[in-house]
């Protein structure tokens, strides 16, 4: 059996882990969606883009899900200050996401170009408004989010979403939004020819580097700019209580990690790398290999925030003492146990049912493909 501060630690790691599945699977499918009105420009080359990802997307939102089931049951602290405070930015991203499977199913169902032009704007703004939503929530944790616990550990939220729309926090959502392109733009290159390839190999370029910036910009604004929050003292076994700690905001606290562990700066100076790594492998017609770089570059990122963070899950600007840890967020230990055994079983399966579904749908999609499979494809 294991202790209380592994199986916490444990949790940590594995929510990481499915955020990382989600933003390489579900990130390339919304870079398609955000790419459409750029690389497409007839309604032929809408529909190779769309049925690049047609096969998947449903299968990808599986990590969405898993994400926010793992989040409630894990922490179900941090799910209910979360979406206390991102009450309004979560129903923006869920009524964004409304339209993803509207758009797939009903754009061609009737062959009017108002009609799919319609169904096309609905899935650009599906795909754009999540990940740009992400990055701007993620932002705010570095920052440190105005929520505070009663006594009674009752939430208390005292900000409003525009104070959500800080510069840093709209920086993380740029840089958010470049990844999902940049993997959208290689996995275009995967799957298309001609064209549209080319096309994808310039987004690429640009958005590679616009990741490369921001995260650099991200990290010195960090460093320079933002007060870090520095865990006292807590009991690591103890109860998952967020007012039993002592916690102190100090200048540059963010990058105390790295400064104590140097081996770690690997991580982030992998994220700037990477990026380049993927266009160069693209640009040299190696499209698999710059798609694993592409998608490296995203468990970098995120791991990257998860480190600066640590052990903070969500910090509270107004009451430090609120902020929320990897100590004091969890369900009990039983539940951890639970969860733990269920994941090991199941989370291999999804990953092995993924990779096949991949590897069964390799090919490319091109005008030809298109007009053979023309009453079975989107």
């Amino acid at each position: 059996m294991l202790d209380y501060e592994t199986l916490r630690f444990i949790w940590w790691l594995l929510i990481g882990v499915i955020l990382v599945a989600f933003m390489v699977t579900d990130g390339f499918d919304m870079g398609v969606g955000c790419l459409l009105p750029l690389i497409a420009r007839n309604d032929d080359e809408r529909r190779v883009l769309i049925n690049s990802v047609g096969a998947h997307w449903e299968g990808n939102q599986v990590w969405l899900i898993l994400a926010g089931g793992a989040l409630f049951a894990a922490w179900p602290r941090v799910y209910a200050a979360a979406f206390s405070g991102f009450y309004v930015a979560m129903i923006l991203v869920l009524c964004a996401l409304f339209f993803r499977p509207l758009a797939f199913d009903y754009r061609g169902k009737i062959a009017n170009a108002r009609w799919r032009a319609l169904w096309d704007t609905g899935l650009v703004i599906g795909s754009l408004v999540p990940p740009l939503v992400f990055g701007i929530a993620f932002g705010n944790l570095f920052l440190g989010v105005p929520f505070a616990f009663t006594p009674q550990l009752h939430v208390d939220y005292f900000g409003t979403f525009w104070q959500l729309l800080s510069p840093f926090a709209l920086l993380c959502g740029l840089l958010s939004l470049s990844l999902v392109v940049m993997q959208g733009g290689v996995w275009l290159q995967l799957k298309t020819e001609g064209v549209i390839c080319q096309r994808a190999l310039s987004a690429t370029r640009h958005s590679a580097l616009l990741v490369v910036l921001c995260f650099l910009l991200a990290g010195y604004w960090l460093w320079a700019g933002i007060d870090g929050f520095v865990l006292l003292a807590q009991d690591a076994n103890g109860p998952s209580n967020p007012l039993l700690k002592g916690v102190a905001i100090l200048p540059g606290a963010w990058m105390n990690h790295f400064i104590r562990s140097p081996l770690l700066l690997i991580i982030p100076l992998l994220g700037m790398l990477l990026p380049i790594l993927a266009f160069y492998a693209c640009l040299r017609g190696r499209t698999i290999r710059g798609f694993l770089f592409a998608s490296l570059t995203q468990a970098c990122v995120i791991f990257t925030a998860g480190i600066t963070l640590f052990p903070f899950v969500m910090p509270s600007s107004v009451s430090p003492l609120s902020s929320l840890t990897v100590w004091d967020s969890t369900s009990s230990q039983m539940t951890l146990e639970i969860m733990l055994v269920i994941v090991l079983i199941f989370l291999p399966i999804v990953l092995l049912y993924t990779l096949w579904s991949y590897y069964k749908m390799l090919g490319r999609i091109n005008l030809e493909t298109l007009r053979r499979n023309d009453h079975e494809l989107y």
